[in-house]
C-alpha cells in the first residue's frame, strides 16, 4: 500500500517556474515506478512524465519535453516535478501516481496509486 501526498502548486505567471512536491508512505516506494498526470477542466487525464524505479529512466510527454524533469529520491519517499517555462496551457490539476512496475509508465491504466492532486494555475 501507498499513500501519496502532492504540494507545490499554485497561482503563477506565465514563463514562471514551480517545483511539484510528492511525499509517499511505504516501506516499498522504491519499487515503484512514479509518474505525473494533469488533468484540466472538462478534459482527460494526460501523462505528464514518469520515472522508473531507480530514476535511471524517464519519459515525458510531448508538450513539456524540455521545459520539465521529473526525479525522485528513494531515501526520502519523494518525487518531483519541476516545471519552468510555464504556459497558460499547463493549468490543471497534477496528479502524482505510482506504479507497481517500476518501469516506465504511461497510461492511466498502469498506475494503482494516485494522490489528491495539487492545482497548478498559470496566467497569462
Amino acid at each position: 500500500q501507498v499513500q501519496l501526498v502532492e504540494s507545490g502548486g499554485g497561482l503563477v505567471q506565465a514563463g514562471d517556474s514551480l517545483r511539484l512536491s510528492c511525499a509517499a508512505s511505504g516501506r516499498t516506494f522504491w519499487n515503484y515506478a512514479m509518474g505525473w498526470f494533469r488533468q484540466a477542466p472538462g478534459k482527460e487525464r494526460d501523462f505528464v512524465a514518469s520515472i522508473n524505479w531507480s530514476g535511471g529512466s524517464t519519459s515525458y510527454a510531448d508538450s513539456v519535453k524540455g521545459r520539465f524533469t521529473i526525479s525522485r529520491d528513494n531515501a526520502k519517499n519523494m518525487v518531483y516535478l519541476q516545471m519552468n517555462s510555464l504556459k497558460p496551457e499547463d493549468t490543471a490539476v497534477y496528479y502524482c501516481a505510482a506504479s507497481r512496475s517500476g518501469t516506465n509508465a504511461l497510461w492511466v491504466y498502469e498506475y494503482d496509486y494516485w494522490g489528491q492532486g495539487t492545482q497548478v494555475t498559470v496566467s497569462s
